[in-house]
C-alpha cells in the first residue's frame, strides 16, 4: 500500500524587527471575535463567493501565487481547491488567523506557506510570481499603504503575471482615515469605509487607478455582485 504524504503547511513569522507590534486592522474589526469569521463566513456563502473569485483568477497548474490579505485563507483554499497544483503563499497580519488557516489546510489535505506580514513589504523575489490574488481585505489597508503595496505588485510579479483584487466597490480612493486606535472597537474604521457605500456605489476607478497609477497593463472590472446588499467588484490587471 502506498504511503499517504503529508502535504507540507508552515507558518512563518517575517515581521521586522521593530513592528511585532505594528498596528492592523482584523477581519473581523475585533480580534476576539475571530474564532466566528468562518462559522459566520459559511452562513454568509464566504466559499461560495471565493470560488467565483478564485475561477476568474484563472491560476494555472504549477503557477506560484501570494494572497494578500487572506485571513482564515478562505481565498487561498478555493485556489487550491481549484487548482491543487499551484504554489501558493498566504500573507496576512494576524498571526492567529495564519494559525486557523493552517489547520484548516491541514484538515483538506492541501500544502500551503502562510506567512505573517503586511501590505507593503510582499514575501516574494523580484519577478517571481505569476499571480497576486487578494479578496475583502484591501479596504482594511491605509492609503499610503495601498500605494506601496501596488508598487510591491509590479515588483514580484513575472511579465505577464496577473493581479486579482475583489473587494468592497465604491470605497477606495475616498480619503477615508485609517485610525489604528480603533482596530478593536466595534466596527472601527471599517464602519467609516462601508458608511458610504450604497447598492449603487462604484469602484470610481479607486482600485482600477491604483493598479494603472503603478503601471499594471490592463486594469479593469472584470465582475460584479453583492454581498450582504453591499456592491464588491474584481478587478484584473497584468504586469507587461
Amino acid at each position: 500500500m502506498a504511503q499517504r504524504v503529508t502535504p507540507d503547511v508552515q507558518v512563518i513569522d517575517e515581521t521586522p524587527p521593530g513592528e511585532e507590534q505594528r498596528e492592523y486592522l482584523p477581519a473581523t474589526g475585533n480580534r476576539v471575535l475571530l474564532p466566528l469569521y468562518d462559522p459566520l463566513g459559511r452562513l454568509l456563502g464566504f466559499g461560495r463567493f471565493y470560488r467565483r473569485v478564485a475561477a476568474l483568477a484563472g491560476v494555472a497548474d504549477g503557477e506560484r501565487v501570494l494572497d494578500v490579505g487572506c485571513g482564515t485563507g478562505g481565498l487561498s483554499l478555493a485556489v487550491l481547491g481549484t487548482m491543487p497544483g499551484a504554489r501558493v503563499v498566504a500573507l496576512d497580519p494576524d498571526l492567529e488567523a495564519l494559525r486557523r488557516a493552517a489547520r484548516t489546510a491541514r484538515r483538506r489535505g492541501v500544502g500551503i506557506t502562510l506567512v505573517r506580514g503586511f501590505a507593503d513589504r510582499l514575501p516574494a523575489g523580484d519577478a517571481s510570481l505569476d499571480h497576486v490574488v487578494s479578496s475583502l481585505a484591501l479596504h482594511h489597508v491605509p492609503q499610503e499603504q495601498k500605494e506601496t503595496m501596488a508598487t510591491e505588485l509590479v515588483r514580484v510579479l513575472r511579465p505577464g503575471g496577473r493581479v486579482t483584487i475583489a473587494d468592497f466597490d465604491g470605497i477606495h480612493g475616498h480619503g477615508v482615515p485609517h485610525r489604528a486606535s480603533q482596530h478593536d472597537g466595534p466596527g472601527g474604521p471599517l464602519r467609516e469605509e462601508l458608511r458610504d457605500v450604497g447598492p449603487d456605489a462604484e469602484d470610481r476607478g479607486g482600485v482600477v487607478r491604483l493598479l494603472s497609477g503603478a503601471g499594471l497593463n490592463g486594469a479593469g472590472v472584470v465582475h460584479r455582485e453583492r454581498m450582504w446588499r453591499l456592491p464588491v467588484a474584481v478587478v484584473q490587471a497584468r504586469k507587461v
